[in-house]
């Protein structure tokens, strides 16, 4: 047994020395042996040759040896990659096994639960899992910075480095995961708007939102839930939002505010572009002395130019065959 690791606190001995194969031959040793303890006897007692102290001998040699055989039985432990077992005696903690292999330890320490609450079959492993696993978190309706109500889901990527914390600083370290997870998506969300409510451009000073900066604010919540989880020796290694609404009490009203936000912007562009198409018209006419028009007339003009390149259904015109004076 070595590495002994203090970390927060904890101290994790990880016990390295695989010594089951040498074990498990003297232990088959030692059946064979109390077996043979056994046929002498009734060799000895066929033959006649059986006297009180050799058979007490016998029998007390073949007893302790099936007793010591079957107390190291509960001594073998066979680890797969990618798990780990935390073992304690007689109530205080013993050591840790991290690394795959066949091994003895002293076979009156318990193997610590994982998980309490799964099913009976896991139970009974007793193993943590150390590979990278996924929480999908449930959605929850939360709000953000701007008092609106939404609904945020994520997942989060995660794997146990430190069974020993996993097993001895939380209860359940998996349902611990998971309410953290809950309590970080719903601080990290609270400080930042759905959206911005007026259109900004874009710049160093742009406010982050849910929808816009998605992924700088799943890197928020990474840093924010590793701290809660250290204690527990979970790893996060990224957190993604899989889905962000609004709430259906509002997800109607802000649906509108975001088309008028679109009609807008259109036509603003639309507006935009009449005026410039119209300067360029009586600089035009102006310049190559098509027709000479005074104020009142140019006026007209222009109401008339805008109405037919901004309206959103097509003008009808008129022909006038008369004298425009």
């Amino acid at each position: 047994m070595g590495n002994e690791i203090r970390k927060n606190g904890l101290q994790e001995r990880e016990i390295v020395k695989k010594n089951g194969i040498p074990v498990l031959i003297l232990v088959i040793l030692e059946f064979l042996v109390a077996t043979g303890c056994f046929v002498a006897l009734g060799i000895l007692e066929e033959s006649g040759a059986l006297t009180v102290p050799v058979g007490i001998v016998l029998g007390v040699a073949a007893g302790i040896l099936i007793l010591m055989g079957s107390i190291s039985c509960c001594g073998f432990h066979l680890i797969n990659p990618n798990e780990a077992m935390v073992f304690t005696l007689f109530g205080e903690y013993y050591g840790t096994i991290k690394k795959e292999g066949f091994y003895f330890i002293n076979p009156f320490a318990a193997a610590m639960m994982p998980v309490a609450g799964k099913k009976k079959e896991e139970l009974v492993k007793k193993k943590v899992s150390l590979k990278t696993m996924t929480l999908n978190n449930q959605q929850q309706k939360v709000n953000d910075a701007l008092g609106n109500p939404i609904i945020i889901g994520a997942i989060v990527i995660w794997k146990v480095v430190n069974p020993t914390k996993a097993l001895i600083q939380v209860d359940n370290y998996q349902t611990f995961l998971s309410i953290q997870c809950d309590s970080t998506i719903r601080n990290v969300a609270r400080l930042y708007p759905y959206d911005l409510m007026e259109e900004e451009e874009e710049g160093e000073n742009h406010e982050k939102t849910l929808r816009g900066s998605s992924q700088e604010i799943a890197e928020s919540m990474k840093a924010e839930l590793e701290k809660r989880v250290t204690e527990a020796g979970i790893v996060v290694e990224e957190v993604r939002i899989t889905h962000l609404a609004y709430a259906e009490e509002i997800a109607a009203a802000m649906l509108q505010r975001q088309q008028a936000t679109a009609i807008i912007a259109a036509r603003k562009k639309i507006v935009e572009g009449a005026v410039g198409m119209v300067d360029m018209a009586i600089e035009q006419l102006g310049e190559k002395e098509v027709v000479v028009l005074d104020e009142e007339r140019k006026a007209a003009m222009v109401s008339n130019l805008l109405v037919v390149l901004c309206g959103h259904q097509e003008a009808q015109p008129i022909v006038n065959s008369g004298s425009i004076y």
